[in-house]
């Protein structure tokens, strides 16, 4: 695994005289006077890859979308200066954003470039930007509203967003809930049947990509039975839809008669669906056990850990360790990288927070390489090292959580952290 972005100076200025890597530090700092850059913790790869920091500062930068130009968006969280969307370009050619430009008063999380138009959804609501011959967004403060009234209710509210190649626009609505109890995440309350919030949201809903002021109801249940999606791409591969769903929680905390703290930090598995019009995955009704192999019943519903459910369900694609957290999702169509990574499928994992007392885990990059459409081989780790440290990842403190993905129009690939605002181009120069 190959090392990067060091810190402190004078080790990176030893590094970058043996021209190893490019220097993080000269990363252009126009978006804040505050010392919050990368250059904290050393980005693990495989050998041939490169890292450099790209942009930073920038806050809770959540998804990110790259033009064909190479202007980088970041869909902020929270406003920065105001502002929600940044646009991040290099007008040098030297790998680091130099011209950043902030705009538009909605915060949120779903981003995505699509025939001309730059979209950008809050946790209600999903609008577009008209992006003009030279790259530039057209009326930056009057955006259209494509989609209103989207369920938001303080739970797995982030509205995550993909385009198809047929004028659809698919959006998360995830559920006001852990695993749909009488009374959510209390300790042996018992599951709703049927569960009443699969009406309004725990799925999928599709809408025209082209369409002004459609409200929810305008909207098609595409998929259902997903707690949260965060992460989603369109495979062009496939013509299909992929999401990676968050998988319940605190299986010992609500059930510790039928489960242990070990079997609650491992358990359920963060699972990767193919999605079709009219998809069920269960939720919440069932869980996937990674170790068995199978669709369990959840216990909100009789299940005692054994007992297998779901027939109705469809099976998960692939499956994760549980409780890694997967915010981001890209299917790789460049030609840059290796042939195996060709039509593969990258995932963030933002990192858990509900393994204790076992050592948290995620804060990287996995990678899937897929064949025919489907996975052919088991996952590995891409990029590691985002929060600074085994100890960092252990107690969750990490530095840097990894959220959003896109691909860049030379091949290379962007990473964005919502933890300090630090989005990485890394590129593959096989030496």
């Amino acid at each position: 695994m190959k090392q990067l972005l060091l810190k402190p100076v004078y080790i990176a200025v030893l590094l970058c005289a043996f021209s190893l890597i490019a220097c993080a530090g000269d990363t252009t700092k126009v978006v804040t006077n505050n010392k919050e850059n990368a250059d904290d913790v050393i980005l693990k790869l495989p050998e041939g890859f490169t890292a450099t920091v790209f942009a930073e500062g920038l806050g809770h930068a959540r998804h990110i979308a790259v033009n064909a130009n190479g202007d980088v968006y970041v869909k902020l969280a929270n406003l920065k200066d105001g502002k929600g969307i940044y646009r991040l370009r290099d007008t040098n050619g030297d790998g680091k954003a130099d011209d950043i430009n902030g705009f538009g008063n909605i915060a949120g999380t779903g981003i995505a470039i699509k025939k001309g138009y730059l979209y950008a959804s809050t946790d209600e609501e999903v609008f577009r930007y008209k992006l003009d011959e030279n790259n530039n967004v057209v009326n930056p403060d009057k955006p259209e509203k494509i989609v209103t009234g989207l369920l938001a209710r303080h739970e797995h509210e982030a509205k995550a967003i993909a385009l198809d190649n047929d004028g659809n626009l698919y959006v998360n609505i995830g559920a006001y809930s852990n695993a749909c109890q009488v009374a959510d995440r209390q300790k042996g309350s018992p599951g709703m049947k049927p569960c009443p919030i699969l009406d309004s949201a725990g799925g999928i809903w599709q809408f025209k990509a082209d369409k002004r002021n459609q409200t929810y109801g305008d909207g098609v249940r595409y998929a259902t039975g997903l707690r949260n999606v965060v992460g989603l791409d369109w495979n062009t591969a496939t013509n299909t839809l992929f999401v990676m769903q968050h998988g319940r929680d605190q299986l010992h905390d609500l059930f510790p008669d039928l489960y242990d703290t070990k079997q609650s930090a491992e358990l359920p598995a963060e699972c990767m669906y193919e999605l079709h019009k009219g998809s069920n995955c269960g939720w919440p009704y069932i869980y996937y056990d990674e170790f068995q192999h199978k669709k369990i019943l959840a216990p909100e519903f009789g299940g005692d850990g054994k007992k297998t459910a779901g027939e109705d369900a469809q099976d998960p694609i692939f499956a994760f360790p549980g409780h890694l957290a997967p915010n981001g999702l890209l299917f790789y169509t460049g030609n840059k990288f290796p042939e195996k990574y060709k039509n593969g499928a990258f995932i963030a994992f933002h990192g858990s927070w509900n393994r204790a007392p076992e050592p948290q885990k995620g804060y990287l990059i996995a990678f899937v390489p897929f064949k025919d459409g489907k996975p052919s081989g088991d996952w590995e780790i891409f990029a590691d090292n985002f929060s600074g440290g085994p100890e960092l990842t252990a107690s969750g403190r990490a530095k840097h959580r990894p959220c959003g993905l896109a691909q860049g129009p030379d091949g290379s690939i962007y990473v964005s952290d919502d933890s300090k605002g630090t989005v990485w181009k890394i590129t593959y120069t096989g030496k």
